[in-house]
C-alpha cells in the first residue's frame, strides 16, 4: 500500500455509517462564503480540477461532472416523446441546465435554486458549465423550489419534465424527497409528464431509494424505473436517478434519436442509455 505524502492537503469526505472515506488532493482553497443557507467552498485539487462543496460535502469537480449532468437532463429527456417545457428544481451548478439546452425540441428551461451564490461561484469557478445561461430559453429564479412548485401544482398540465437535481436529503434538500413535493410535481406535469431525481447511491442508500419510489406512488405515480451510473467522487462511486411518470408505463426510449444526437456529449450515448436501465439483482427486489 502507497503511503500519501505528508506535505499534501486533502479534501476528505467520511462515510462514517458505512466505514468508507472519499480523498482528493488539494493544492489550494480559492473561495469559502458562509450563505444564509450553507457554507460553499471552492478548491483547486491536484488531478480533478475545481471542486465545490456545500457544508463539507462534494458537489461536483471539474473532471467528472460530466457523468452526472448527461444521465440527469440526456436520460428522461430522450425518455419523453416531446419535451418542451422543462423544470430544474436544484441545479445551481447549470451542469444539468447546460445539457438541457441541447436539445432542440426544449423551447423553455426554467432553473430554480434557493441559493444565487452556488450559479455565481459556478460561472466564476466552473465557467463551462455555465456557457448555455444566456440562452433565450432561460429562466433563472433564487427562490424556495418547494413552495414554488406547490403554487405550480394550480396550473395543471404546465411541464413536461421536472429534474430534481438536488442535494443529498439533509437540510434544505430533505423536503425534495417526500410525498407532498411529488405530489406538487405530479399536479404540474402534463398527462405523459416525467420526474426525474438523483437518488443516491444504490450500494449505501437502498433504503432511501425505496422510501423515494413508496413516496413517489403515494403521491400518484404509477410507473417508476431507477437507472444507475458510475459517479467516482460520489459515495461508493455507483449512483442512480429514478424517474417517475403519470401512466401506466413509461414512455419508450427514443432510441433512434439518441443513436443521431446532433451535439457532443462525453458519457451520456445510445448504448449508455440501455445499459444504465439494466436492474441489478440487489435492485429488483424494490417495490413498488
Amino acid at each position: 500500500m502507497m503511503l500519501a505524502q505528508t506535505d499534501t492537503s486533502w479534501f476528505n469526505e467520511i462515510q462514517a455509517t458505512e466505514g468508507s472515506a472519499f480523498s482528493l488532493a488539494i493544492k489550494r482553497k480559492l473561495h469559502e462564503e458562509k450563505t444564509p443557507y450553507q457554507t460553499i467552498a471552492i478548491y483547486e485539487t491536484l488531478h480533478f480540477g475545481n471542486l465545490m462543496t456545500i457544508d463539507g460535502i462534494l458537489m461536483l469537480t471539474s473532471r467528472d461532472n460530466f457523468i452526472y449532468h448527461e444521465m440527469m437532463a440526456h436520460f428522461p429527456l430522450f425518455t419523453h416523446p416531446e419535451p418542451k417545457r422543462v423544470v430544474i428544481i436544484g441545479g445551481g451548478d447549470c451542469g444539468t441546465l447546460r445539457e438541457v439546452l441541447k436539445h432542440d425540441t426544449v423551447k423553455a428551461a426554467h432553473l430554480i435554486d434557493i441559493d444565487e451564490r452556488v450559479t455565481r461561484l459556478s460561472e466564476q469557478y466552473f465557467p463551462e458549465l455555465c456557457a448555455a445561461n444566456h440562452d433565450p430559453r432561460v429562466a433563472l429564479s433564487f427562490i424556495n423550489g418547494i413552495e414554488w412548485m406547490a403554487k405550480q401544482a394550480s396550473q395543471p398540465g404546465s411541464i413536461d419534465l421536472i429534474i430534481v437535481d438536488s442535494t443529498d436529503p439533509i437540510g434544505p434538500g430533505e423536503a425534495l424527497f417526500t410525498a407532498d413535493f411529488y405530489r406538487d410535481c405530479f399536479s404540474a406535469l402534463t398527462k405523459q409528464g416525467l420526474l426525474v431525481q438523483q437518488s443516491e447511491s444504490p450500494l449505501f442508500h437502498k433504503k432511501l431509494i425505496q422510501t423515494m419510489r413508496s413516496n413517489m406512488t403515494a403521491a400518484g405515480f404509477v410507473s417508476l424505473h431507477t437507472a444507475q451510473f458510475p459517479q467516482p467522487t460520489y459515495p461508493s462511486g455507483w449512483w442512480s436517478l429514478t424517474l417517475a411518470g403519470k401512466e401506466s408505463t413509461l414512455p419508450g426510449f427514443r432510441e433512434k434519436a439518441a443513436f443521431n444526437k446532433t451535439f457532443t456529449t462525453h458519457y451520456y450515448n445510445k448504448d449508455i442509455h440501455l445499459a444504465s436501465m439494466a436492474i441489478p439483482e440487489c435492485l429488483k427486489n424494490l417495490t413498488p
